[in-house]
């Protein structure tokens, strides 16, 4: 059996609101795997933050850049949060999503493209690793774009320009009115940035994913007839799609209507048909484990060990 920690059992606790020794049960049950945990406490009923569990974060920047009908965001990834105030490495980060927006998203091609200046991205990746002292990496990038209409943004905790702790953009295909898109994309980013939707609508939800929450849903009623399993399941789903289906979920700036309906009616003002092509939303460091440390031993030990 592997060997349950405190910092595993606040782990689960932060990723699911479950109780303490809960969160212990399910880690004992699970020989100590946190996804397998998060799934034993909800087939359990206790847990209901199956889709909104917390990420470690690391450090960095999301950029985002906009050309026209196409935009970009990308994730460059340092140690600490100090770097991402430098006006260099804020810099770098704007520059990468610049050259993205023509050597596209596919990270290895585009550590391969040249950078304003001269050089690769990765040579200026590693030289402002020389110069600042810190590691950095270029973790992600992902592109939008329409034949028509406009790409909306949104950062929150912007630091700069296009630079901040969350990126969104929202791509929407239209021949309306280019100001009146602008409006509708700018909110529909703002919506993204704060109800984190998994996928655009139903077909483009992971399949894995999906049968992961028809297995937990089954499990939950397991002993129910076939047919009524069944049932319980369907409606089950269409919840959880109304949780995290872009286009299905309750606007928040106005709940009484979904996106999709407030999309369907920027027709109007826009003065030609509306359609939701995409969106991309990156949240500085979800999804990666940062190390803990403690900072106090850490300077004891630069000091050869004296307090």
């Amino acid at each position: 059996m592997s060997n349950i920690t405190a910092a595993m059992v606040k782990d689960l606790r932060e990723k699911t609101g479950a109780g303490m020794m809960d969160c212990k049960s399910a880690l004992n049950e699970t020989n100590g795997d946190i996804e397998a945990a998060v799934d034993w406490l909800r087939k359990k009923g206790l847990s209901k933050a199956a889709k909104k569990s917390g990420r470690v974060a690391a450090e960095g920047l999301v950029s985002i850049a906009i050309n026209g009908t196409k935009g970009v965001a990308v994730e460059v990834n340092s140690e600490t949060d100090f770097v991402a105030r430098n006006e260099d490495f804020q810099k770098l980060a704007r520059n990468i999503a610049t050259v993205a927006l023509t050597a596209g998203s596919d990270v290895e091609a585009l550590k391969g493209a040249a950078y304003p200046g001269g050089g690769k991205v990765e040579e200026a990746i590693a030289n402002a690793i020389a110069t600042i002292g810190e590691n950095m990496t270029l973790r992600r990038a992902q592109e939008v774009s329409v034949s028509a209409g406009v790409i909306g943004s949104y950062v929150h905790n912007a630091i700069a320009d296009g630079l901040g702790k969350i990126g969104v953009l929202v791509a929407l295909e239209s021949t309306g009115d280019a100001a009146a898109l602008a409006d509708v994309a700018r909110k529909v980013a703002m919506h993204v940035a704060a109800a984190s939707p998994v996928a655009l609508d139903n077909t483009t939800v992971d399949p894995a994913v999906l049968e992961r929450e028809k297995n937990v849903l089954r499990e939950k009623n397991a002993g129910k007839p076939d047919h009524v399993l069944d049932k319980i399941v369907e409606s089950g789903m269409k919840t959880y799609f109304k949780e995290v289906c872009l286009i299905d979920q309750a606007f928040i700036h106005d709940p009484s209507k979904t996106v999709a309906q407030f999309v369907a009616e920027a027709a109007k003002s826009a003065g030609a048909p509306v359609t939701l092509k995409g969106f991309v939303r990156y949240a500085l460091g979800e999804g990666i484990e940062k190390q803990e440390s403690d900072f106090a031993a850490e300077v004891a030990a630069a000091a050869g060990g004296q307090a």
